[in-house]
Order: structure tokens, then C-alpha cells, then sequence
């Protein structure tokens, strides 16, 4: 069976090209190739000027899995597989390890559509756990282990989280780790925004680092602002997890780009730097953010993202969040995320903190919502 249709993606489908500016997206502003080549190292520019256009390995190019391992502690390159499709296909493939039919899985809600959509059509059942709106997108262990039951197989998590920017303590996060190893459930973790942490201090240890039948699933897309290369990974200590995903890898992209390895291998030699640039971008949007949302604060509810780049405010009622979306884009050209596209129904919509161009955006909004308060007074 083929999975719900890709709500997110058709949104954008339809709306993105007529956008001038995205105020929704969910990286930063990429890099050039000059920018990338102009950060290798001298081994990464011999591999590129001599790199053969043929097929890579199928777990992924043996230096990269090595750079991508020194993100974490405990979990070496074994566990580390390089996937062609981004952190999309990661989770592809371990939601197709883990589940089949009469099998359950928990997910965090709201959630990525990858993390969710595919578990139902494989014939599994999921439950979602709710973070908590009214208290800082509050993560509740006791929901989630209420949710477990015999035939979980799977617990899906994103922490630094998207949309809501929300991120669980240290303490919090590995209690949920630990609840779910003591269940045997395999967690899979959506690390994608790790390394986002307005304060590093608050970055969360990985889980494949904190339990040998976890996963974590990573990317170069968002930390790295290269979500044109399509490299992701997983990374873990079970090796049953591990075999079985690389096995359904045969039948999805089999290998990554070799440019696309090399050109990830740089930027993760760069991470520090690379790092930095992003969280620049978004730490000045968030102020921008912070002081657009106190302007309005009669038309929006606004929660401030704990980490990473994204933050999911509410319009105030009697206004509904399609409508204003669609004559923000049409008059403006700024285009928001409705929340309806995470199945959620309460007037939310995701707002994006990685691109420069958000300052212009909001602007623009501010001279969207005049007009409206003009007219509405006439």
C-alpha cells in the first residue's frame, strides 16, 4: 500500500513557486559549491579533483562514515549508513524494518509526515502522544508510556523538534530512552536539527549513543544549510536494525551521489564552522521573530522555539490560518505552513528562522496585517 499522500510536499507543490519569499522553511540558506570547496581540507580536494563518476558504497563512502561516527560516543562507523535520500529515506527504510502488519508504533505529535504516514501503510497502528501547547510544548513521559503496548515495535521522536522548536531536558530525554529500551521498543530519533541548540550546553546526547537497540537518524540539510545534497544517515548499534534497512536500501537508492559524499565529507570537516553560520541566521530571526510577534500579539499567540529553527505559532480567532496563508502569498508573496498539513486543527501554521530573507518577510506581513486592520475598520 502506498502512504497517505505527502501533505507538506503537495503544499509546496502548489504554493512555493509563486512565493518570492518562503517564511516557512524548514533549513537555512544553502551554501554554494565554491563556499563547500572552498572549505576542504587537502585530502577532501585530491578526492574530489579525482573522483570517478560510478557507484559509491551502498552503507556509504568509508571516510564519510568515519566523520559522521565522531558525532557520536559510543556509536562507531559500523552503525553509521549513508542514504542518497536524505533523512526521508533513513526513516523509509527503518519504519519498513520495524513494522508490518498488527505491529503499533508511538510518534510525538505533531510530527514530520516520515515519521507517521508510512507506519499505516505497512499495516501498523500508531498512537500519537501530544506535547503539551499550554506548557512549553512540554514532552509527557507518563502519555507516552501509557501509550506503549505488547506489540510496539516503534517509538518515533524529533527533539530539537519540528514544528514547535520544542527540547526536552537532558534528564527528560533519557528517561525517554531508558522507557523505551526497558519496554523493548526501538526508538528511532529524529536528530536532524541537533547541533541547533541555541545554547550548545542544551544539545541532547544522541540516543544511539545512549542505548544499543536506538537509532538516530541525521542529515545535511538543516545544521549544514546543504539539503541539496540529499545525504542523510542512521546511525546505530543494533545490528539487526542496521542489516535489515541496508538490505531495503538495495531497492531505494542502493548508493549515494559520489559528488554528494565528497562535498558532505568537507562540510562535516567544517562542522564548527558551518555551525556557526547557521545558528547566526537563526538566532537574528529569532529576534526579528521575537519582536514581530510582540507587535501582534492581539492576532497571534506566539511560543518561542527552545532550539532549532522552526516554531509553530497560533492565529488568534475570528480569522482562520488557510485564508490568511493564501492572501499573505497572494498579495505579499510570503508564504506560511498551515498547521492542517500536521494534521493538527487549532489555527497554527510553522514559521521558518533559517532563511535571511525572513526580516523582508515580515515586513511585508506587518503591511499585509495594516491593510487588513484598515479595511476591517472602514
Amino acid at each position: 500500500m502506498i502512504p497517505r499522500t505527502c501533505r507538506i510536499e503537495r503544499f509546496f507543490g502548489e504554493w512555493e513557486s509563486g512565493a518570492e519569499l518562503l517564511a516557512c522553511a524548514s533549513d537555512v540558506d544553502g551554501l554554494t559549491l565554491g563556499e563547500v570547496l572552498a572549505l576542504a581540507d587537502g585530502e577532501c580536494l585530491k578526492l574530489w579533483e579525482g573522483l570517478q563518476l560510478g557507484y559509491t558504497e551502498t552503507a556509504g563512502h568509508p571516510l564519510l562514515r568515519d566523520q559522521i561516527a565522531q558525532q557520536y560516543a559510543v556509536t562507531g562507523a559500523d552503525g553509521v549508513t549513508v542514504c542518497g535520500g536524505g533523512a526521508a529515506e533513513a526513516l523509509f527504510l527503518l519504519a519498513h524494518a520495524l513494522l508490518g502488519p498488527g505491529d503499533h508504533a508511538v510518534v510525538v505529535w505533531p510530527a514530520f509526515e516520515s515519521l507517521h504516514r508510512i507506519a499505516p501503510a505497512l499495516g501498523a497502528e500508531v498512537s500519537r502522544v501530544e506535547l503539551d501547547a499550554a506548557d512549553g510544548w512540554r514532552l509527557d513521559l507518563d502519555a507516552v508510556r501509557a501509550a506503549l503496548r505488547p506489540s510496539t515495535r516503534a517509538l518515533f521522536v524529533n527533539f530539537p523538534h519540528n514544528p514547535t522548536g520544542a527540547l526536552p531536558s537532558r534528564a527528560e530525554f533519557g528517561e525517554l530512552v531508558a522507557l523505551a529500551a526497558r519496554a523493548g521498543v526501538t526508538l528511532v530519533s529524529d536528530e536532524v536539527y541537533r547541533h541547533l541548540e541555541f545554547d550548545g550546553r542544551d544539545t541532547l546526547p544522541a540516543a544511539c549513543d545512549l542505548d544499543g537497540s536506538a537509532v538516530s537518524v541525521g542529515v545535511m540539510s538543516k545544521a549544514y544549510a546543504l539539503a541539496g545534497l540529499r545525504v542523510g544517515w542512521m546511525a546505530t548499534r543494533n545490528r539487526q536494525v542496521a542489516r535489515a534497512a541496508r538490505q531495503l536500501k538495495d531497492y531505494t537508492t542502493v548508493c549515494a551521489s559520489a559528488p554528494a559524499e565528497i562535498l558532505s565529507l568537507m562540510a562535516l570537516r567544517a562542522h564548527e564552522e558551518l555551525v556557526a553560520r547557521s545558528k547566526k541566521i537563526i538566532l537574528a530571526n529569532l529576534g526579528h521573530a521575537e519582536a514581530f510577534f510582540a507587535r501582534h500579539a492581539e492576532v497571534f499567540e506566539w511560543q518561542p522555539p527552545r532550539a532549532g529553527m522552526l516554531a509553530f505559532p497560533r492565529l488568534r480567532p475570528p480569522a482562520e490560518v488557510e485564508e490568511f496563508i493564501g492572501a499573505l502569498a497572494r498579495e505579499e508573496g510570503v508564504l506560511l505552513l498551515p498547521g492542517s498539513v500536521f494534521d493538527t486543527d487549532d489555527n497554527r501554521f510553522r514559521i521558518g528562522l533559517g532563511r535571511t530573507s525572513l526580516p523582508l518577510a515580515l515586513e511585508r506581513t506587518d503591511a499585509f496585517l495594516a491593510r487588513r486592520a484598515g479595511a476591517a475598520g472602514v
